[in-house]
């Protein structure tokens, strides 16, 4: 992440995918906040971006929209409710990311069985390589 603004964003995009079930679960919270933490965005500031809408920024790099991904379907299972819609809008944002739908399903397939969601980071990376041959 090189700027504040891709930071922010990023954030922002997360805040958004957050409440798309209609509410902002305590644990999907705490999730932000450490994600917000980890970016260096202090509280205030981190607070203040659920009461804004900024432009959003393109994620220059594959391995970033990975990550960002990711970093979605981590949040969407973080309160251990899964709603519909929930992965219809994880499944949007991902083809608008420009990730390979098929990748991205078969990661939500797997976090869906494996304990807290958690995927090891070669496995993730390596479904996705594996739809680029």
């Amino acid at each position: 992440m090189d700027t504040n603004e891709e930071k922010v964003s990023l954030l922002l995009e997360m805040i958004a995918f957050s409440t798309v079930d209609g509410k902002l679960h305590k644990r999907e919270y705490d999730f932000l906040y450490l994600v917000a933490d980890e970016l260096n965005i202090e509280k205030e500031d981190f607070n203040d971006l659920f009461h804004q809408e900024l432009p959003k920024i393109v994620i220059k790099t594959e391995f970033q929209r990975i990550q960002q991904f990711y970093r979605l379907a981590l949040l969407m299972h973080v309160d251990q409710i899964l709603h519909k819609k929930e992965e219809i809008a994880i499944q949007q944002i991902a083809v608008d990311m420009g990730l390979n739908p098929f990748s991205t399903k078969r990661i939500l397939q797997m976090m869906k069985k494996a304990p807290n969601a958690i995927i090891p980071p070669e496995v993730l990376l390596h479904v996705f390589q594996e739809q680029q041959n």
